[in-house]
């Protein structure tokens, strides 16, 4: 039964966790290997060397919450569960950015979709940045190994009705649609995974490979934030790291030095090149945080005839790739079609409109549906992504300019998911863009579409999905680290995230995290095992 509290029963039994914000005095402690961040590839790393034998300690800036937590309150977890209390944007404010900042990371606050790395991007990495070992081929036991961890399957209950239009307007405009695998066992169908799972049914990092992890005497700093790796010649010696008060952002001026063998940084494509960059670490291409990308994501509104209550049931379960790798791979920027939950509090942060327009829009809540596109960048010279650096105060920023070649983009997503709820029977349809109204039709949508900005701020963007900015590569002139995600200058440092990726992927990236992590954690295993014999 999902219900069984695994971190309740693992924090009774003694598990080795310490929350950094009740600390008194500096501290300082050794381990095989330090591995910070644990999220989809911090989680996975741990628990595969801790099971392997080696002794690790986990660095988390967020605090543990768990089921006792999670009440299904928006303004709560928002402020609680992500990063810069779910405010996090662009370097230009343009594009708002949906990070997790707790244990667990964004594995446990996302929406459970679970998807292989494309095939056509696995071989296009081959062939364009020297990947050969992670063709499809090559990956699928990896891919195996993690569906099987994290019990991942197509969902089997039927879609909500939010889900169920995007379903329905695909077949009438004969567009391929498909059932969107879940990360969930004995999942309740609740609707509120973006505010941490009240019923223990996802089975992200926290509910499988953290407790995985502590159970074979691995050790969880939580509220510690990575401030620094310190380098002792051509290897890291330590890293320096604050502690924060238990509102989890004021720091309590404690300091704890952590040292090891070998580092693991899997901070997100955020905060790994942040980190990176804060410590100095050897860069002589100037690769640390460039081509950082994320899946662009514009969106359009509709009110529906029927009662939709697009807050209610599994976020995520119909989605269609039908214009995803249609003009090729390095062709027109291709796009995935999914829909988002809309919950009141997230609503009304991108439906267009303020005061009594707002109130007005926000009162059909219940009759709305909404199409998310997610653009699939950085497989083509117009589409180089974006760049990570620091803020005064060392905080990692993303400064990410959309080009022509993505606005044209994301014109032709808004001209599809409008003509897909129109076919699905919408009464009325609005783009996310602020300069839109209220279409009755189809022909009035498509026109408009047409004739409308294309401009930051304009368009309501955003984005869930934060990858690149320490790219992998056989070539050390244009990436960070190897295939196997090992630094190409600093022998004790690998980096277990999607900050590997060397473009963005065109799916919901948590599985091509995990299923990387293992691969690259199972060999680094084997290596620390090796050294120490």
């Amino acid at each position: 039964m999902s219900l069984t509290d695994r971190i309740a029963q693992g924090l009774e039994s003694g598990w080795n966790v310490t929350d950094s914000a009740l600390l008194t005095q500096n501290l300082t402690a050794e381990a095989d290997v330090v591995v910070i961040g644990t999220g989809a590839g911090g989680g996975t790393t741990a628990e595969i060397l801790a099971r392997s034998g080696l002794s690790v300690i986990l660095v988390e800036e967020g605090r543990l919450y768990y089921q006792k937590d999670f009440k299904m309150d928006e303004q709560t977890s928002y402020a609680n569960l992500y990063q810069e209390g779910m405010s996090r944007v662009t370097r230009d404010g343009a594009i708002a950015i949906l990070q997790g900042r707790c244990v667990g990371g964004s594995t446990t606050v996302n929406w459970t979709s679970s998807f292989r790395t494309p095939a056509p991007t696995l071989n296009y990495w081959a062939e364009q940045f020297g990947l050969d070992e992670l063709r499809p081929d090559a990956m699928a036991p990896w891919f195996d190994g993690r569906e099987e961890r994290h019990s991942m399957a197509p969902w089997q209950v039927d879609p909500n009705v939010n889900n169920d239009i995007l379903r329905q307007g695909c077949e009438k405009l004969g567009y391929s649609w498909q059932i969107i695998p879940r990360n969930v066992k004995g999942c309740w169908n609740l609707g509120y995974c973006g505010v941490g799972c009240p019923t223990n049914a996802k089975q992200g990092a926290l509910m499988t490979t953290i407790p995985g992890a502590l159970d074979n005497n691995a050790r969880l700093f939580h509220s510690l934030r990575a401030d620094r790796l310190v380098m002792n010649q051509d290897q890291i010696d330590h890293l320096e790291a604050s502690a924060f008060a238990d509102d989890g952002v004021t720091p309590t001026g404690i300091k704890v030095t952590l040292k090891a063998r070998h580092f693991v940084v899997a901070a997100s494509a955020i905060g790994s090149p942040g980190l990176l960059l804060r410590s100095d670490i050897p860069d002589p291409h100037q690769r640390i945080g460039k081509r950082s990308f994320i899946h662009p994501v514009n969106a359009t509104v509709a009110q529906m005839p029927q009662r939709v209550d697009p807050f209610y049931g599994a976020p995520q379960s119909i989605y269609s790739d039908e214009f995803n790798f249609r003009n090729g791979v390095d062709g027109p920027v291709g796009y995935k079609l999914e829909v988002p939950p809309l919950h009141p509090g997230m609503s009304s942060g991108v439906i267009p409109g303020h005061g009594e327009t707002q109130i007005n829009n926000m009162a059909g809540l219940p009759h709305m549906q909404s199409v998310i596109a997610l653009l699939r960048d950085g497989f083509h010279p117009e589409s180089p992504g974006g760049t990570v650096s620091l803020r005064d105060d060392g905080s990692p920023v993303l400064d990410y300019p959309v080009s022509d070649y993505l606005w044209k983009g994301i014109r032709e997503a808004f001209h599809t998911m409008a003509e897909i709820q129109f076919a699905a029977g919408a009464e009325k349809v609005r783009l996310m863009h602020l300069d839109s109204d209220w279409y009755t039709n189809w022909t009035d949508a498509k026109a408009a579409i047409d004739q409308l900005p294309m401009a930051p701020h304009r368009v309501r963007l955003f984005t869930a999905h934060q990858m690149g900015g320490c790219a992998m590569g056989s070539n050390p002139q244009n990436s960070v680290v190897n295939g196997f995600g090992e630094h190409h200058q600093v022998s004790n440092l690998s980096i277990h995230d999607a900050s590997i990726f060397p473009t963005s992927i065109g799916a919901n990236p948590q599985l091509s995290v995990y299923a990387l992590a293992a691969r690259n954690s199972t060999r680094l295993a084997q290596r620390l095992s090796r050294a120490a014999s």
